[in-house]
């Protein structure tokens, strides 16, 4: 008797990533699985796959955020869930996909007493059943190391430079909103022949979420300032960026940033900010309430189903970046 071994490719998406699901699968021309994800009337969840994934190569999908009046706990709770279910339906290797990994920000102590949160949702994955980690743009390299397995750690950045070079700017300057992004923003002006800032910011230590830019360091009048981040959360970092720019007589003042949090007042914030556009990646759901004119969402479907290509065939996923995108 000859047994032969093909190898299936599964894909099932979370209720606050089906559209950027939806995406992934149409460029990998492949359907999404059903998890049949429900709710006890109690609120706990209940996840219970559609068809058989015995032997499968599963691809959970799940960001972490808000939504639909569900709070990013809830998020990360069913992505658990969901890899729990999948373990335990005998799938073969399973890989959970986070556009936007949770907690990532709580990466260290920066004071006594404190946990660090993204080294525990890390440890809850690897407790669920995930055997690799697929992200995008995390908040700090070093969060790969807080998983014991593979991490495949995407950037944004193609999608972003992209669009950028078809501004056909000959003046832009990148921008670091900290000297904690100066490396990314170095590559950001290798990449666009761009000159190269940094904002010089003190953050509050009496008060969260509270930021004050001092300074520019770099030459920015008269040019086309593009500010990179990985996230915008409430706005207060970038929107504080953006005013000290205008009053070095910036010529234009563009964000572009991975993660659209947009958190509390971020866009407001925005709003009322001297910027003439704001680039975000659909790593996260944008609704109604969180879109305004200046918002342009760029798609990273390709990038991650180039990923998750390349993991399936166990072939290179850094060749995707030209070896490039490690922070």
């Amino acid at each position: 008797m000859q047994l032969l071994n093909h190898k299936k490719l599964h894909i099932v998406a979370g209720r606050a990533t089906q559209e950027l699901a939806t995406d992934i699968c149409n460029e990998l021309n492949v359907g999404m699985g059903t998890p049949n994800i429900a709710e006890f009337a109690n609120g706990e969840i209940h996840v219970k796959y559609g068809e058989s994934i015995r032997g499968s190569d599963v691809f959970i999908v799940q960001t972490h955020t808000e939504w639909n009046g569900r709070s990013i706990n809830d998020q990360i709770m069913e992505h658990l869930i969901m890899v729990d279910a999948a373990k335990r339906a005998s799938a073969k290797r399973i890989t959970a996909v986070a556009p936007f990994y949770g907690y990532s920000r709580q990466d260290r102590k920066a004071s006594g007493r404190e946990p660090i949160t993204a080294r525990l949702i890390a440890d809850l994955f690897q407790s669920a059943g995930a055997d690799r980690l697929i992200s995008v743009d995390l908040h700090s390299g070093q969060i790969q190391g807080f998983f014991d397995g593979p991490v495949d750690h995407l950037t944004a950045m193609p999608v972003l430079i992209d669009y950028l070079s078809e501004l056909h700017e000959g003046d832009m300057t990148i921008v670091s909103p900290d000297a904690g992004r100066m490396k990314v923003a170095e590559r950001y002006t290798n990449l666009l022949d761009a000159d190269l800032a940094y904002v010089h910011k003190r953050r509050s230590t009496e008060e969260m979420n509270t930021v004050e830019a001092k300074e520019i360091i770099g030459e920015v009048q008269g040019r086309t300032c593009v500010l990179i981040d990985d996230m915008i959360d409430t706005g207060g970092t970038i929107c504080a960026a953006a005013e000290l720019l205008h009053e070095h007589g910036a010529k234009k003042i563009i964000i572009a940033t991975t993660h659209g949090v947009f958190s509390g007042p971020a866009i407001d914030r925005l709003k009322n900010a001297p910027v003439e556009t704001v680039l975000v990646t659909d790593t996260l759901p944008l609704p109604s309430e969180k879109r305004a004119d200046k918002i342009t969402v760029l798609s990273v479907a390709p990038i991650i189903a180039q990923a998750i290509a390349a993991v399936f065939e166990d072939t290179s996923v850094s060749e995707i970046f030209g070896g490039n995108h490690l922070a």
